[in-house]
């Protein structure tokens, strides 16, 4: 069995069949369970994601009645044997009891891992490889065919930064492997999905200059110093204004030369 997350939620069979339960708030229960699978999430933090500040009074007994429906699902449609402990009350709540990597979440969060240690001990190949693997897990946004509140919410913001650490581990990768020209499409989409993130324009410039396209370069550059004057008021990280300078330099035919803007910017990536 897979509990898929990173996409429409969904639970696959061993069989390749897959279910949902058809009441919403099961879902939600579900998906806050498995972002913490093996963890005992407690019923008060269920009950402020199905219901926000304002629970009803019947709040703990409508949880309770959530989860016999989440168990009986399991066992009617034969996902799981009937003396399989899959969803487990346990004080003060529930935890739910799955391999790692039964849930995409986990998988993701271990090839990300993996992929930074190979980055950091310098074998760029398996980085490049590692990523390519966990982004084919995004089938789109995460839980995107249930709701999501508060508490759900917060996790999903933490998945969409792993998302971004992810990308900036590949593209570092490729870069040190000298594929820098290879990277300017992705990167030209990138910059315009995260407008903010300075990381992904310096990359940008950087391969747009060291690619000996030092026009198209400058205008990246321009373009985030306006993105950035507009939404802000700031202006671009003194390491970008050095690559603006270097880009300008008439003795620096080779483009993109001086420091590389955001040398430490690739984290450790922090899991949920």
């Amino acid at each position: 069995m897979r509990f898929n997350l990173i996409g429409p939620f969904e639970i696959v069979a061993d069989s390749g069949k897959s279910f949902l339960p058809s009441t919403p708030k099961v879902c939600q229960t579900l998906a806050l369970l498995l972002t913490r699978p093996n963890e005992i999430v407690t019923s008060h933090s269920l009950i402020q994601e199905l219901w926000g500040e304002s629970p009803p009074r019947s709040a703990l007994t409508t949880l309770q009645t959530y989860v016999y429906h989440a168990r009986r699902m399991f066992v009617s449609e034969g996902l799981v044997a009937p003396d399989r402990p899959l969803l487990v009350t346990r004080a003060p709540g529930y935890a739910i009891r799955v391999a790692d990597d039964e849930v995409d979440i986990r998988v993701f969060e271990r090839l990300v891992s993996a992929a930074y240690a190979d980055l950091v001990a310098g074998d760029r190949e398996a980085a490049v490889r590692g990523i390519d693997r966990a982004m084919e897990l995004w089938r789109g946004p995460a839980l995107s065919n249930i709701p999501a509140g508060d508490v759900l919410t917060g996790h999903l913001v933490h998945l969409e930064e792993l998302r971004i650490r992810a990308l900036e581990i590949r593209i570092e990768a490729e870069h040190q492997l000298g594929r820098r020209r290879e990277s300017i499409p992705e990167l030209r989409k990138l910059v315009n999905d995260y407008p903010l993130n300075e990381w992904f324009h310096s990359r940008l410039i950087r391969a747009l200059g060291d690619s000996g396209r030092r026009a198209e370069a400058l205008q990246a550059y321009q373009n985030l110093r306006a993105i950035l004057t507009e939404e802000l008021g700031l202006e671009p990280s003194p390491d970008l204004q050095r690559l603006q300078l270097a880009l300008l330099d008439p003795r620096n035919p080779g483009g993109a030369d001086g420091p590389e803007p955001g040398e430490h910017a690739v984290r450790e990536p922090a899991l949920l």
